[in-house]
């Protein structure tokens, strides 16, 4: 069996099919806009599922051109006067379309992973778990193919199929708006879109995906092997199975992923040393390039009374409550670039120090940006500037920031013009009040 599978690695769509997954899924992966899967496996992982959207038509399509073969090469009535059993016959076409469709899908991954190799940290289980799954459904793809091409066995049949798929699974999402969870279960890729850094799949969903995918790849064999049509009814039977257990199984909300948060992942993890900077478990890597401005930032702080003496990653993520404030901590947004690196390198410094100055976010009025911005230039000596866009995390509001450095500009050379300690005791105010949730407009001027 196992020359037999060889040959028909060699001789079948097999290494095709695994070369087009590869090269297709590594160029979707590249060209994603911004990288989106820089933030660290969680996210390559999903990526890779969402780029699914063209990989599974393609898997689709070539199992339903690999099971032309036989009637191109008109041997279909030879092979049904063997002794030989159909199921036999077709193990290796269905293994080697099975190894091409796991071998293109991790070469996908390869080629992700060396990007984030030395930036990413965090390897959750999770991960390898969306990774199967992910293999799993090119592999249903595929032998799904090669049912649809042997009941249908025309030359337009493959490329129908692969086109009808693309189109189905673009328009799902629309079509189970009110039942998105019912969505989830059909197609893999669904709401691995965007997801946030501190992302997840929960496991109930990746249970009814399986369940799914499964019943799919086992009615596909069934059909393959079937040779009357009360077995092709039969057929249906694993199908119908999985997808009532997914229902079962998965959750009846909305947004499952889209919502999901990986507790671990938010789990603060601290640099050596005083004063104390934490980043959570997914940005860990990150700490490195944000510890000395943020230290140096706590620093000057220190000239403010009850100044705060460390700083914290804001690890808030919707739809959660807002993170409990504290007046000795300071909450610093991070995101990461292209590269995996700090998006805010260049600002980290600044957004300490003007962070400092923010108070709870239930309040109903707090400072400023441009009185933030001039307070915290103040203590640094220096004069207002727009934030580089990079750190942004944005370029296109750019435009915005500049508008609040003009602003922050004119605040800041009236306290420059101030004696030095009552401009001090106007800045001290100012973050008197943002903690106290108190109205701060004019404190400044």
């Amino acid at each position: 069996m196992s020359r037999v599978l060889r040959i028909e690695l060699r001789r079948s769509a097999a290494v095709g099919s695994a070369l087009g997954l590869a090269v297709i899924g590594s160029l979707a992966l590249y060209f994603a806009d911004g990288i989106m899967f820089s933030t660290g496996w969680m996210h390559l992982a999903m990526s890779q599922r969402l780029y699914l959207v063209l990989l599974w038509p393609l898997m689709l399509a070539a199992g339903a051109w690999q099971a032309r073969r036989e009637h191109r090469s008109n041997v279909s009535e030879l092979f049904t006067s063997t002794p030989r059993p159909v199921a036999q016959r077709i193990l290796p076409t269905l293994g080697a379309l099975a190894i091409a469709a796991v071998a293109g899908y991790l070469v996908m991954g390869l080629a992700g992973a060396a990007w984030i190799f030395d930036t990413a940290s965090y390897l959750p289980a999770t991960v390898l778990v969306i990774t199967v799954i992910g293999a799993l459904a090119l592999v249903a793809a595929a032998w799904l193919g090669l049912a649809i091409g042997r009941l249908l066995p025309s030359p337009v049949t493959a490329p129908i199929a692969g086109v009808t798929a693309l189109g189905l699974l673009l328009a799902l999402p629309m079509a189970t708006e009110s039942f998105r969870w019912l969505g989830l279960i059909i197609s893999p890729m669904a709401e691995m879109n965007m997801p946030g850094d501190y992302a997840t799949v929960p496991g109930r969903v990746s249970a009814a995906q399986s369940s799914w995918l499964v019943g799919l790849a086992a009615t596909s064999v069934l059909l393959l092997v079937s040779r009357t049509s009360r077995s092709r009814v039969a057929a249906v039977l694993p199908v119908a199975a999985g997808l009532a257990l997914s229902v079962v199984v998965i959750p009846h909300e909305n947004r499952l992923v889209y919502d999901a948060v990986d507790p671990v992942a938010r789990e603060l993890v601290c640099a050596e040393g005083e004063p104390q900077v934490c980043l959570s478990r997914a940005h860990e890597s990150l700490l490195p390039e944000v510890t000395a401005p943020a230290r140096e930032a706590l620093a000057v702080l220190k000239k403010l009374p009850g100044a705060p003496a460390q700083v914290h990653e804001d690890t808030y993520a919707y739809p959660d409550t807002y993170p409990e404030f504290r007046t000795d901590t300071v909450l610093l947004h991070v995101a990461t670039n292209r590269e995996g690196h700090l998006a805010n390198r260049a600002n980290v410094l600044t957004d300490v120090l003007t962070g400092a100055f923010s108070g709870p976010r239930t309040c109903e009025t707090y400072p400023s940006s441009a009185d933030q911005l001039a307070a915290a230039h103040w203590l640094m000596g220096t004069e207002p500037v727009a934030p580089e866009p990079e750190g942004l995390g944005r370029p296109d509001l750019g435009y915005a920031f500049e508008d609040v450095s003009v602003e922050a500009t004119k605040v800041w050379q009236h306290l420059s013009a101030l004696p030095e300690e009552e401009a001090l005791s106007r800045v001290a105010a100012l973050r008197q009040a943002a903690v106290q949730c108190k109205p701060a407009e004019g404190l400044l001027r």
